[in-house]
């Protein structure tokens, strides 16, 4: 269960939240106070213990309430957990509390990243080595949790003159780095999200998080993918809870219908759950692929039985608007890296391998 105050929070600002007139910089501070940055991060590093499926259940529940602030966490979380499966120590240690109390903001920025390790992308930005590091020179089109007031983003690197790619952590200050104005979204637009402009950044190799993208892209892959399933499960729960509000006499044909989406839904969830703390989707990442594209198309269902529940009110603004956020957030699920499409594409190339 999430902090009623943060629960409250959400419930009024969810509107403002996905039309960017609620101040984004309030929102990772918010989320930090509710401690919920902190669930799967060990105790010994400032967290509350537990694990990944714990974080799962975090943004679902955020996102039960708003999905743009659960795609801030989702950023904010990912980002966490690089800096957890780092070998880099002292980067955790100078990171690490501050992306726990909200301080500062963690953009994941490796969506470019995931697509590459797919084959669908080639990587965005190159690298030309210095005495001390690398000069960085190429663009983020879309990185989420860019705060205005401190971030940090992850990125995956390409050497212009050839070897592994490698992947480093970019903190807003250095010179060179160029955040764009917030991109013009459908929705979601309190998620500080825009481009990254790289042009002559020199940075050393303490930014470091890891030497070889191949292999740390499919060992915090199962994280990244898992935590964002949060916003699916998340968003499912909430119109299938607003379907069982809104059954009356006249709608019990429908009864049916949501029991069957709850069953799916709970199983599904019990099964990322499962392959996440088991550990399998790091050299099996074709089921977390399909538990991806299962959910987001639950999420849909769940937003459309949600629509035929409510009837003809859904379509007035003074009754409908959470129902039209929903929506608007239901369109987002399919189109975030890994979009539905290029898992697709991926599992069609798995299966004539």
């Amino acid at each position: 269960m999430l902090d009623p105050i943060l629960s409250r929070w959400l419930d009024v600002q969810a509107q403002a939240l996905d039309v960017g007139s609620c101040d984004p910089q309030e929102v990772l501070p918010r989320l930090a106070d509710a401690n919920v940055l902190r669930v799967g991060v060990p105790k010994a590093l400032g967290g509350l213990g537990g694990d990944v499926a714990g974080a799962v259940e975090v943004i679902a529940n955020v996102a039960s309430h708003s999905l743009a602030a659960a795609f801030v966490c989702w950023g904010q979380r990912s980002f966490i957990e690089y800096l957890l499966q780092s070998p880099n120590e002292r980067l955790r240690e100078q990171l690490l509390p501050d992306l726990l109390s909200g301080k500062l903001a963690g953009a994941t920025g490796l969506s470019n990243a995931m697509k590459f390790l797919s084959g669908i992308e080639t990587l965005q930005i190159s690298a030309e080595p210095t005495e001390d590091g690398w000069t960085l020179n190429g663009r983020l089109h879309w990185v989420t949790n860019l705060r205005k007031t401190g971030f940090v983003a992850a990125a995956a690197i390409e050497h212009a003159g050839g070897g592994a790619p490698f992947i480093l952590a970019i903190p807003d200050s250095v010179a060179g780095l160029q955040r764009s104005r917030d991109l013009d979204l459908l929705g979601l637009q309190s998620s500080n999200t825009a481009a990254l402009g790289l042009e002559g950044v020199e940075l050393s190799r303490d930014w470091l998080l890891h030497e070889d993208a191949r292999k740390f892209l499919p060992t915090v892959r199962p994280a990244f993918l898992g935590l964002q399933c949060g916003m699916s499960i998340g968003l499912a729960r909430r119109s299938l809870a607003e379907v069982a509000n809104h059954l009356g006499s006249s709608r019990t044909v429908l009864r049916d219908e949501l029991q069957a989406l709850r069953v799916t839904l709970d199983h599904l969830v019990s099964e990322l759950k499962q392959g996440l703390l088991a550990g399998r989707f790091a050299a099996q990442p074709v089921p977390l692929f399909k538990l991806r594209i299962a959910l987001a198309e639950t999420a849909a269902s769940a937003v459309q039985l949600e629509l035929q529940a409510s009837g003809g009110k859904a379509y007035l603004t003074a009754h409908g608007s959470g129902f039209a956020r929903r929506w608007r957030e239901s369109a987002f699920v399919p189109i975030v890296t890994p979009s539905l499409v290029q898992l697709r594409t991926e599992l069609h190339r798995q299966a004539n391998l």
